[in-house]
């Protein structure tokens, strides 16, 4: 039997599988809220077989937008516009969903990527950014302003207010985002966290904020319905960052809080990243948290061959295996890893004719008839 398609609990959420769809951002919402592009586009995911799919990085306020077309859930209009899609969705797909909150911090006020991605000046519509200090992610850029304990509050609350948002909307699960160099990651790194009160200086300090954070979400929704994990970038991939050492005791921190899951993820908190882009160039992350903690983990980066999946979670390198780009050029990729790996996956009765001839138990126990 496949490791890979075999079943896991992430705290009280049941998948079917152990292939998870990561965020990945469309920009492509309007004013926060998703359009028919994120129908299109999550319908497609949600009839692929995968064991969970995670919503993009969904920001908590409109100033914690990555970009001005970035998801959001800070209002009653951007909850009802993912409830409209959530709505369709769920006609047609029973996937569990989860969700990714997170900040972007200095990293905000940026162009889409296919607009080249910089950060866009006040005068062309950008905004201000805030963060744990006043200092810029690159050199030549403005300065975000350094939270206050105002700032700090209000930050606390919109993630909490968008997880019950969250929670209303019957989606599953929260990832809270942690990684990639945005808010909360900003806190954990020495990098960007050059305070001098309780939230900087010492790894006990720059853990607060983001535990805080944690905390007060994993309050704001029940534990017997909704799961709740964490995405960290495990390593800046920079001297003097923050390193997997730093990251293993944040690990046991969130666990000790009731983390249901950690998404071990790398790097964008700096420039100066120097990472070795490879074939599952993060999984040693993910393993070395997995001997360090006892909750799922997931590991994610260039994972895009079934028999490399199978081996990682065979191997005890983590529990389940997430993808990204690998699944926007490959949108049926779990029927195709199932394929080959000689397992099952749900697919929908309308694409059970696809099913290849001699794969006549793909998609379990189907019934097919014309006259």
């Amino acid at each position: 039997m496949s490791t890979l398609f075999s079943p896991i609990k992430l705290g009280s959420l049941s998948l079917k599988n152990r292939i998870i769809i990561a965020p990945m951002c469309q920009y492509s919402a309007e004013d926060g809220k998703a359009t028919d592009w994120h129908l299109i586009h999550l319908g497609g995911l949600a009839l692929s077989g995968a064991g969970l799919l995670i919503l993009e990085a969904t920001a908590v306020e409109a100033i914690g937008r990555i970009s001005p077309g970035d998801l959001g859930l800070w209002s009653d209009e951007t909850e009802a516009a993912l409830a409209k899609v959530l709505t369709s969705i769920r006609q047609y797909s029973a996937m569990p969903i989860a969700i990714q909150l997170g900040h972007a911090g200095r990293k905000a006020s940026s162009q889409a990527p296919w607009h080249g991605g910089q950060l866009i000046a006040l005068e062309d519509g950008g905004w201000q950014m805030v963060a744990p200090s006043a200092v810029p992610h690159a050199q030549a850029e403005r300065a975000p302003l350094a939270l206050d304990e105002a700032g700090l509050q209000r930050v606390k609350q919109a993630f909490v207010d968008a997880a019950v948002r969250a929670h209303r909307l019957g989606i599953d699960a929260i990832e809270i985002h942690a990684a990639h160099g945005y808010l909360l990651h900003q806190f954990l790194s020495p990098i960007s966290n050059q305070r001098t009160d309780q939230y900087g200086g010492s790894m006990e300090n720059r853990l607060r904020f983001p535990l805080e954070v944690f905390d007060a979400v994993r309050a704001a929704v029940p534990k017997d319905s909704m799961a709740v994990g964490l995405r960290l970038s495990a390593t800046d991939w920079v001297e003097g960052g923050l390193d997997i050492s730093q990251s293993k005791l944040f690990v046991q921190q969130l666990q000790e809080r009731g983390c249901d899951f950690i998404h071990v993820s790398s790097g964008g908190v700096s420039p100066a990243q120097k990472i070795p882009l490879g074939p599952g160039y993060q999984v040693h992350l993910a393993e070395e948290i997995k001997q360090h903690c006892s909750i799922p983990v997931i590991a994610v980066g260039l994972i895009t061959d079934a028999h490399q999946a199978e081996e990682i979670i065979t191997a005890g390198k983590a529990d389940a295996i997430a993808i990204a780009r690998g699944i926007l050029y490959d949108p049926h990729w779990p029927w195709h890893a199932a394929a080959q790996l000689g397992a099952t996956v749900d697919a929908p009765k309308q694409y059970w004719r696809s099913q290849p001839r001699d794969q006549k138990n793909l998609f379990g126990d189907t019934r097919i008839g014309q006259r």
